[in-house]
Formats: C-alpha cells, sequence, structure tokens
C-alpha cells in the first residue's frame, strides 16, 4: 500500500514541477520538527474541557495565490474500458478521518491557506482529453488529476461505509464541485525583456 500510494505522490510532483508550481511535501517537513515515528498532536482549545487530538499529516503545501492549499493526496486506479470514449468510475471516497484531520489543519494554518482533497488517477489507457481538464504521463503511466475544496467536498459527501468510516461524492456532484489542480497555459513560456523566461503558474484551485 505504502508503495502504491507512492508513485501517485511522485507523478504529481512531477507534474507540479513542471508547471514551475512551488509546493514542499509535508513529511520532508516533519523529519525537520519531530523525532522518528512519533506523531502529530494538537489541543482543540474550543472544546469544554480542551482535548488533546492526534493530527493525521496531509501531503503538501502548494503555494498560489491568493491562498495556499493544504492538500491530501488521494490516489485511485481507473480501469480501461472498451469504448475508447469512456473511462472506469472516477472514485472519489476517503475516510472521515481524513476529512477531520484536513478541518483541523485549515484552522491551524489559518485564512491563508485551503484544505483540498487531490484525486491522482492512475489510468490503465491514455484517457480522452474530452473527459479530463488534466492529464499527464509518468514513467509509462497515465495519470489524471481532480481536485475539489474541503468545503466543497463535506457539503456534498455522503457515508459510503459505516464500517470504515467512509464517505464520497455521488458522481454528479463531483463533477460539478472538483476541478484541475493546475491551469492547462497555453503558452509555457513568456517574453520579459526580449529574453522568453518560464511561466510560473498558480495552481487555478487556489482561487477559487
Amino acid at each position: 500500500m505504502g508503495q502504491a500510494r507512492h508513485h501517485y505522490e511522485q507523478a504529481l510532483e512531477m507534474h507540479l514541477r513542471d508547471r514551475r508550481i512551488p509546493f514542499i511535501s509535508l513529511n520532508e517537513a516533519r523529519r525537520t520538527l519531530l523525532p522518528p515515528r512519533q506523531a502529530l498532536r494538537a489541543t482543540e482549545l474550543d472544546r469544554d474541557p480542551p482535548r488533546e487530538v492526534t493530527l493525521k499529516s496531509f501531503d503538501h503545501v502548494i503555494y498560489g495565490s491568493p491562498h495556499n492549499l493544504l492538500v491530501d493526496i488521494k490516489g485511485r486506479k481507473v480501469k480501461a474500458r472498451k469504448s475508447a470514449a469512456t473511462v472506469g468510475r472516477l472514485e472519489s471516497w476517503v475516510t472521515l478521518e481524513d476529512v477531520e484531520a484536513l478541518t483541523r489543519w485549515q484552522r491551524l494554518f489559518g485564512s491563508a491557506f485551503r484544505a483540498a482533497f487531490v484525486f491522482v488517477y492512475w489510468c490503465e489507457a491514455q484517457p480522452p482529453d474530452a473527459l479530463f481538464q488534466e492529464i499527464f504521463e509518468h514513467r509509462g503511466r497515465w495519470y489524471a488529476v481532480r481536485a475539489v475544496l474541503l468545503e466543497d467536498y463535506r457539503a456534498h459527501m455522503t457515508p459510503r461505509s459505516k464500517r470504515w468510516r467512509t464517505v464520497s461524492v455521488p458522481t454528479a456532484a463531483f463533477e460539478s464541485i472538483s476541478t484541475s489542480l493546475t491551469p492547462s497555459p497555453s503558452r509555457e513560456f513568456r517574453v520579459l525583456g526580449g529574453q522568453e523566461e518560464p511561466e510560473r503558474f498558480a495552481p487555478a484551485l487556489a482561487a477559487r
């Protein structure tokens, strides 16, 4: 499971670098702040009495304007269909723990940050452009990206499994509230002072 999750994160990180979008991995930051295997904890002061909770980690801080994004990456696999114009179901499930943790992180980071789930779909075949705004290839695999802000996800989520404490968003609602994470630029370069310099693209989701 850990290795499977890792390739989704690697693919997205490559994609962000290609788009020249600055980000930091939380796992890298944790190593400089905490002893090995020590959990992150916070105290909820709005409860009476205050309660200490363990904070489930998210994955990346992506810097943009007007908001920075606190991103929890969810890797999902999409099986190929017989028709080239269709893809398999886009799973949007997460755990209640994921939702609760991101909610706490967003509160801790403050108004300059917004939390989001970023679903990275590993597609068995190259997905049709008409069905995705954001697709890319990494190490011989095709990926598609859909991102949704935490507050939109919370507003539309429904129970999926009581036993596993999972929730999801109905397909029609997910298509409506999710979007690409980064813009799809028509130009990769801009001219400044007579020289071409790489354009830096802020996350599209940050401006919502």
